[in-house]
């Protein structure tokens, strides 16, 4: 049965997802918004199907079980097949990316490296890409060592060691010997096959074993962060320094639920709390990418006024439809490319820009530091804050059908004016720091009598409202209350009374759009262990984490959603915000070095 046991490959240009048996289940290309021209994880009607494509995989005869790791502190994958007989083969996928001429080399190429390990077992190669989202089969043609798959969309020229007429027709044998299959651009190589593919294993190695040796780890959980770090590189599109929110469109956030979403975008509302991450681990250069393309939107935007999620090339229309072609994840449909959440308000956008962009201001390690133009560019957005912060919005959640003040948007306005006093002030221009220390003591000062309830004796998620939703829970680490704040501990205690269901957390109780949520939200599982911590329950956080870890797939990863009867995983895959939520909670719950040592 399908499911999210997927392994990720990338090179923070394009990626590939890979299930337990070695097949390739989704890869947009040439980048991660493309058409998938493996799209199989949401496609067709089974494994019995028997027109089934959009997939490729290397099938052993008599298969009877697997296993998957990563070569450790690297993003290249390793799938071990079995057959009944006990003989297996050794799967090695990558993506290449190293440095090459003084700068990075990541090319849309994916190696498939085939060696037997025991027995004679007898394999098979199949490889169906589809286009125009599962409703085109390609152009084939081939030459002597080479298959051309010609799409719609991108040409993919498949270079192998193997016979072509093996591939062409599927054709079962014995694997006696180790093989390779390089799948990219309709280019010919320039070496042979075995020496290009070795050559660029050894490279891509060491590059993701040196980039994860420099990166800032916490005493414990180091195999989980350094995963959730490699994830994030991945998530990365290098030529913009976007950073998607997953890899995936449309996997249902529960099952039937028929909220199924595309992903492939970047949302300002993650952008702070990725920052953050990145900046715990020391790893600068994918932050600095990061706040320069955060920055050429502030710059980029009209009058200051900005929208809650862009495109990975900065695109501003994200124009969302159904795609009847592809039946969906376990044939759970709708299909959607494009998210309609481009044109909602969402006032919290202001903060979240403001706040990533603070560490320009502070960090002495970034090339590009912030300046009085930035700063300008950044008052522009303060502006919008100061007007909007109690205005209604469709709120963090992205509600379709109702609007009203949400607590967590108006908190980030505030956020946008305390920090903006703070950048004043680091600039020395002392009337600007007060201008916005006063806009910001006003802003506080509504939101404590407008979102305060005190029949629930609990901030609420809106303006005279009854309701909580996790975001409440941020309070603290966005340096609205602090830790010790009655009131603060009062709603964490409120929140987990109504939201906590096990040892997760739902975003919120109430019915929306598609009525109930069912399935609880991972960031917000790591946001109320945060809260835990901050209010002195360190040990039940701790017991918290260690559940949210065993709840990641075999590789580590995880998606948006968890069914905490169940423990599986719903929701788009990998998600960004869930791998940030795991790395910013270890760092704050690990035993110091000094502690431990």
């Amino acid at each position: 049965m399908t499911d999210l046991n997927l392994g990720m490959i990338g090179n923070a240009s394009y990626g590939a997802l890979i299930d337990r048996r070695g097949r390739v289940v989704w890869s947009c290309l040439p980048r991660f918004d493309g058409d998938p021209v493996f799209c199989r994880l949401l496609h067709g009607n089974g494994d019995g199907d028997p027109d089934e494509s959009g997939f490729f995989d290397i099938e052993i005869e008599n298969f009877s079980h697997s296993e998957q790791y990563y070569v450790p502190h690297t993003a290249i994958l390793i799938t071990k097949l079995y057959d009944k007989k006990g003989a297996s083969i050794e799967i090695t996928d990558f993506a290449p990316r190293f440095r090459r001429f003084d700068r990075i080399f990541r090319p849309m190429m994916m190696v498939r490296h085939i060696r037997p390990v025991n027995g004679t077992p007898r394999i098979k190669v199949r490889t169906r890409p589809l286009s125009n989202y599962g409703a085109e089969k390609p152009a084939i043609t081939h030459g002597s060592n080479h298959i051309r798959y010609v799409t719609s969309g991108v040409t993919l020229r498949m270079t192998t060691d193997l016979p072509v007429s093996f591939l062409l027709e599927e054709t079962s044998f014995i694997l006696e010997l180790p093989h390779t299959l390089i799948l990219g651009p309709d280019e010919s190589l320039t070496s042979s096959i075995e020496d290009l593919s070795k050559d660029f294993y050894k490279k891509t190695v060491d590059y993701w074993r040196d980039w994860t040796r420099y990166l800032s780890l916490p005493f414990e959980w180091q195999e989980a962060v350094t995963r959730a770090a490699i994830t994030l590189k991945l998530c990365s599109f290098e030529e913009t320094g976007a950073l998607i929110a997953a890899m995936t469109t449309s996997i249902p956030e529960a099952p039937n639920s028929q909220r199924n979403w595309d992903y492939r975008f970047c949302w300002l509302r993650d952008s702070y709390f990725v920052v953050h991450a990145l900046n715990r681990l020391g790893a600068t250069l994918t932050m600095e990418n990061y706040l320069r393309y955060i920055i050429n939107i502030v710059a980029g935007a009209d009058d200051g006024g900005l929208q809650p999620v862009y495109g990975i090339a900065l695109e501003s229309l994200l124009h969302e439809q159904k795609i009847e072609s592809l039946s969906g994840y376990r044939q759970m449909g709708p299909v959607r490319t494009g998210n309609a959440a481009y044109l909602q308000p969402q006032h919290d956008v202001y903060g979240s820009v403001v706040l990533t962009s603070t560490q320009a201001f502070f960090d002495t390690r970034l090339s590009r530091p912030g300046d009085i133009r930035l700063f300008e560019e950044l008052e522009r957005a303060g502006e919008h804050a100061v007007k909007l912060y109690d205005q209604p919005d469709a709120g963090p959640w992205e509600l379709r059908t109702r609007e009203c003040v949400h607590t967590y948007s108006s908190v980030m306005c505030w956020a946008a004016c305390d920090r903006l006093a703070k950048i004043a002030e680091q600039l020395g221009l002392k009337s600007k720091a007060k201008n916005w220390r006063k806009r910001a003591d006003d802003i506080h000062a509504v939101i404590c009598e407008q979102a305060w309830n005190g029949k629930k004796k609990s901030f609420v998620d809106s303006f005279g409202g009854e309701n909580l939703d996790a975001s409440l829970l941020l309070l603290h680490e966005l340096g609205f209350l602090p830790a010790t704040d009655p009131r603060f501990q009062q709603t964490v205690e409120a929140i987990e009374k109504e939201l906590r269901h096990g040892n997760f957390l739902f975003r919120y109780g109430a019915e929306d759009d598609f009525g109930r949520p069912e399935t609880s939200f991972n960031v917000c599982t790591f946001w109320y262990i945060n809260a835990l911590d901050a209010i002195g329950r360190k040990e039940e956080a701790r017991d918290l984490f260690e559940n949210m870890l065993a709840c990641r797939n075999h590789v580590g990863l995880l998606s948006e959603d968890i069914d905490p009867e169940t423990g599986e995983l719903w929701g788009n895959f990998p998600q960004t915000y869930s791998m940030v939520g795991l790395i910013n909670s270890a760092m704050r719950l690990s035993k110091s070095w000094e502690e431990a040592l």
